[in-house]
């Protein structure tokens, strides 16, 4: 809330005082959602509701005291609440006017009581309290930034010792919710605001200067500027207001009424409070609504002029401009000049309100779509389908079938679309998922044949009879229907409306000619937008219904070129497509025996084919692949998995591929024993098939029990042989992908040192592009985690081609190297390799790298490097400015950054040095500053670095004063062995000062270490028992000293 109302809500200027919000729609829109989260407050949350604010809300009221009955004491001045605090003070407390409110419950309640001043009285709190998150939950709240999450909210609390933290904790997420809502409702707001330029306002009052003057012909009395001055920016408003948007101010004479003096701001067109009569200035307060344009003003406050206006014949409707280019764009000279050429002296009348006509156009083209167009957001959601089909004047419903040019419906159905629903699509979905800009044929350019050609079908198809309606179907489709001059030209001739329209008629002949036209030419991206725009999705998926099996498969081929992009694929799923594909799926007949088959199987095997490949396009949606699962299509696609026919196979396995990804998927893969078939697959001869294959074993194979089902079913070996194969990157990026997944299991990686795998990925390092790459150094990383393939990587010559990779930038491919490199480190003779190579510097360089993965990566993989490295104090101190950077990374944000930075300091800290130098850069008191971590991983780390910082100058001290001592002993409770021996050794380091000693005491530390002093771990052992022999010899000092 305190980000949408600090940089959306809309102020006035405030002088040497507070600002005032203005009364404009985004302040309303913004109030109006506060009210509905605070009315909702008291039922939704009963709890939250009854917490006391830190400070009251204040602010003066226009209710007066009889407002208030049951629940309140009421005088003739004051109203108190009889819901108090533990103090016994009010929650609400009214001395007329100021009001005070200390609870949510309270002002739900008075919201209920406001009635139909709610509103004012939301305006009216949010001006006197611009901050209201610090009254209500205190000044530590003041940090929430728009950058923080539910997380950092978490932490702040529980480091509190509020016995109300979890009540606050709970109101300062709803508080963050309320925000992003706010800020995500006002971009909805902000994307459909007018946006005017000082050049479209200047032509328009221009032209109607032309129309104006004595008489009842014309359309206003007069019009002219406040100021004769323009600015270089084309503004003649003052520069103070021009920061506000605003442009320049006019005095308009209409025939019925005062003088209007009107603001014209970038906003929108508005009235304002005229000139004063003392200086003639200007007082630019608003005084009433914001308006599209000018002309739209006027027409509001003034009958005459719109009367006048119609009877000129100035027209203001797109329809007179449909052949006009795209929004924006004037006419091209030669256009003009032609124009000029052609009117004579007589006509110059006519010539003018044709040049307002199109100016006027341009600017409203946005704002006004013709009401054809409105029927079209029919089609991309069913919310409100009826409200926008529905003639304002008639009140009956238009049969949704426009008919204009494509332009103007992307207009419409782009600011349509910000107010649908968001569809989470996943990672999957590459293709298309920013529709193209629309490109025209322009019509005085030189057209082939064709073009005229198709022009003249188009004709007979909009006028002929049934007959000669399949005859121009017949011969459309004899044209090259790949090529875009052809495609382009159905379109721009009103080809496409027809072809749609032929969807709705009762002759099977029209429809099946049509698809499969709309099928060819749906290949081109625009014209997949312009069959979305014309509503033909939702047809094409009535079709699916049809008895006839021809039709089915056309239809489903034509949704699956269409379906490649989001709001097409949004289209399918909301009008029920997804569940008629799947049913597509279900053969009557067996499919997997490909003998001589009737032509009744045929076609049942061929409708199948197309419903998988309708959903291997629909399937790039999150929201689609959850559809299909919930429609069944799973045991349905295992089913024709089993299939031979590979034109069956590669659109079943593409959907499979792109459902993987989810991990609901994954399982139901297992449970169809969909796996084997897949490994069965990859020993196709068909390219396609096997890439396919190998990317759905890599989608599966983040699972243990799927590499092992992969293994199991002889699926390495054609992993392994494929790699032979470079000539198909595609498919050798899913294979690389593949084959790292499935080493992440050990015994795979066994397997692939036998099948000679390694080897050749090391061959793939060089002169393969990135997404390759990745997944071969992916593979590497996890096969050198064993010490004979590390060997193997050296003696192959692969330490220099990583190290030549930590130069790049692909944030993908930086992880998995700095993790292949560091596995290869931990050899002694690589590591030499590596340090020749000048690896470890550039490792310590991308610990400056912006991403917190490649941080993390780079950090873990530099600890075997110092480890390993010759004389590693000397190297890690010749980094310029490199013990600073890793030391300052202890503020990151990022656990596994932490933990990796813990684990290298440990490493850095061996060296005394180095040791120093870190000190003297503050690592103590950050160190003890993450002790309070619930992270194991973290915690574990951070206790050996902790140990080995320890043994440096007053650091055991330090870290006492800085209270890292007591959380510490909080890490003995865990269960893990690992970090109770880090934890011990720490302790007992830190049990060489005698304040350390008694904070351990205090805190349990003695009963928990000696539970350790028998654990078969011998590290353990002598870490805890020398703890303990320190804080009793402590003990011993002390009770010696109180007798002496």
């Amino acid at each position: 809330m305190g980000v949408a109302l600090r940089k959306l809500t809309q102020w006035t200027a405030a002088g040497h005082g507070t600002g005032i919000l203005e009364i404009t729609p985004l302040n309303e829109a913004i109030l109006k959602e506060i009210i509905v989260f605070v009315e909702s407050f008291i039922y939704k949350h009963p709890q939250e509701a009854k917490f006391v604010f830190v400070e009251p809300l204040e602010w003066n009221t226009s209710l007066a005291p009889s407002a208030f009955e049951s629940g309140y004491v009421v005088s003739e001045t004051t109203v108190k609440s009889e819901e108090v605090d533990k103090n016994g003070q009010p929650l609400l407390f009214l001395s007329v006017p100021q009001i005070k409110i200390r609870s949510f419950g309270q002002l739900s309640r008075l919201l209920l009581i406001a009635k139909t001043g709610k509103l004012k009285e939301a305006q009216a709190c949010v001006e006197a309290n611009r901050d209201p998150i610090v009254k209500i939950l205190g000044s530590d709240y003041n940090t929430m930034k728009e950058n923080s999450i539910a997380l950092n909210i978490l932490g702040k609390i529980t480091r509190d010792d509020d016995p109300e933290s979890e009540i606050k904790m709970k109101i300062a997420m709803l508080l963050k919710q309320l925000d992003l809502h706010l800020l995500n409702h006002s971009l909805k707001h902000i994307s459909l605001e007018i946006s005017l330029s000082p050049m479209t306002v200047k032509k328009d009052i221009e032209l109607l200067k032309r129309f104006s003057g004595k008489g009842n012909q014309t359309v206003l009395e007069s019009i002219e500027y406040t100021s004769d001055y323009e600015f270089s920016n084309g503004c003649r408003a003052p520069p103070w207001r021009q920061i506000r948007g605003e442009i320049c101010y006019v005095l308009v004479k209409p025939h019925d009424g005062e003088t209007l003096c009107i603001t014209c701001s970038a906003g929108g067109v508005f009235l304002n409070g005229g000139k004063t009569d003392d200086e003639g200035d200007v007082n630019y307060e608003r005084k009433g609504s914001i308006y599209k344009n000018l002309v739209t003003f006027l027409r509001e406050k003034s009958p005459k002029f719109s009367e006048n206006m119609s009877k000129l014949g100035i027209s203001f409707s797109e329809d007179q401009q449909k052949e006009k280019d795209q929004l924006g764009k004037a006419p091209k000279k030669e256009e003009a000049a032609a124009l000029r050429k052609d009117i004579s002296g007589s006509d110059k009348r006519s010539l003018e309100k044709n040049q307002i006509n199109f100016w006027r156009n341009q600017m409203t083209k946005r704002w006004e779509p013709s009401l054809n167009w409105k029927t079209t957001v029919n089609y991309k959601g069913k919310g409100s389908a009826k409200e926008i089909q529905e003639d304002k004047h008639t009140g009956k419903l238009e049969k949704p079938r426009p008919s204009v040019s494509h332009g103007r419906a992307q207009l419409l159905r782009k600011s349509a679309e910000k107010i649908e629903e968001t569809v989470s699509d996943s990672s999957s979905e590459s293709e298309e998922d920013e529709e193209p800009p629309d490109h025209r044929q322009e019509a005085s350019a030189d057209l082939p044949s064709e073009y005229w050609q198709i022009q003249k079908l188009v004709k007979y198809l909009k006028g002929g009879n049934q007959t000669a309606t399949v005859i121009a179907l017949c011969s459309m489709r004899d044209f090259s229907l790949a090529q875009e001059t052809c495609q382009l030209a159905i379109r721009d001739v009103g080809g496409l409306e027809v072809l749609i329209n032929l969807l709705e008629t009762d002759e099977v002949k029209c429809k099946i000619g049509s698809l499969k036209i709309l099928k060819e030419i749906s290949h081109n991206p625009q014209i997949r937008q312009n069959i979305v725009d014309l509503g033909g999705l939702p047809i094409m998926v009535n079709i699916l219904d049809s008895p006839h099996k021809s039709l089915k498969c056309l239809a489903a081929e034509t949704i699956a070129n269409v379906a490649k992009f989001k709001r097409a694929r949004r289209v399918v799923r909301q009008h029920g497509g997804i569940t008629k594909l799947v049913a597509l799926l279900d053969c009557a007949h067996d499919s997997t025996k490909p003998a001589q088959s009737s032509l009744y199987e045929a076609r049942d095997v061929e409708v199948a084919r197309c419903g998988a490949l309708a959903l291997w396009s629909c399937s790039k949606s999150h929201t689609n692949k959850e559809a299909i699962r919930k429609a069944g299509g799973i045991p349905l696609l295992a089913r024709l998995l089993k299939t031979s026919h590979e034109n069956m196979l590669i659109p079943v396995v593409g959907t499979l591929q792109e459902c993987a990804s989810e991990e609901n998927y994954r399982a139901a893969i297992k449970a169809e024993r969909i796996i084997e078939n897949l490994v069965k697959n990859l020993n196709s001869e068909n390219e396609q098939l096997q890439e396919h294959c190998a990317m759905a074993i890599y989608q599966c194979a983040e699972d243990k029990e799927t590499r092992d089902l992969v293994r199991l079913h002889g699926g390495l070996k054609p992993l392994a042989s494929l790699l032979n194969n470079t000539d198909n990157k595609e498919r050798l990026a899913a294979v690389t992908g593949a084959i790292w997944k499935c080493s992440i299991s050990k015994e795979n990686v066994t397997k692939f040192r036998e099948y000679k795998a390694i080897e050749t990925l090391v061959g793939l390092l060089t002169d393969q592009p990135e997404e390759v790459l990745v997944n071969v150094v992916g593979a590497l990383g996890e096969c050198c985690q064993e010490r004979e393939n590390r060997v193997i990587v050296r003696k192959c010559g692969g330490i220099q081609p990583l190290v030549n990779l930590l130069v790049g930038i692909n944030q993908a491919l930086l992880v998995n190297v700095t993790k292949a490199v560091g596995a290869c480190a931990v050899e002694p003779e690589s590591m030499m390799i590596i340090d020749r190579l000048d690896g470890v510097r550039l490792l310590w360089s991308l610990l400056k790298n912006p991403h917190p993965d490649v941080k993390a990566s780079a950090a873990w993989a530099l600890c075997p490097c110092i480890k390993n490295a010759k004389d590693a104090g000397e190297m890690v101190r010749s980094f310029v400015g490199g013990l600073e950077l890793i030391v300052n990374l202890l503020k990151s944000d990022n656990k596994e950054v932490l933990a990796s930075v813990c684990a290298a300091i440990t490493n850095i800290a061996k060296d005394q040095e180095n040791l120093a130098v870190i000190t003297d850069h503050g690592v103590v008191p950050l160190l003890s500053k993450l002790a309070n971590t619930n992270n194991n991983k973290l915690r574990h780390h951070l206790a050996e670095a902790i140990s080995r910082c320890c043994m440096w100058g007053r650091n055991r001290v330090a870290f006492g004063e800085h209270k890292a001592v007591a959380p510490l002993v909080r890490y003995l409770k865990s269960n893990d062995t690992n970090m109770h021996r880090a934890t011990a050794q720490a302790l007992y380091q830190l049990s060489e000062d005698a304040d350390n000693c008694i904070t351990m005491h205090e805190n349990g530390a003695v009963k928990l270490l000696l539970d350790m002093v028998g654990s078969p771990d011998q590290d353990l052992q002598e870490a805890a028992a020398g703890c303990i022999s320190n804080i009793r010899r402590l003990a011993l000092a002390t009770e010696k000293a109180r007798y002496t």
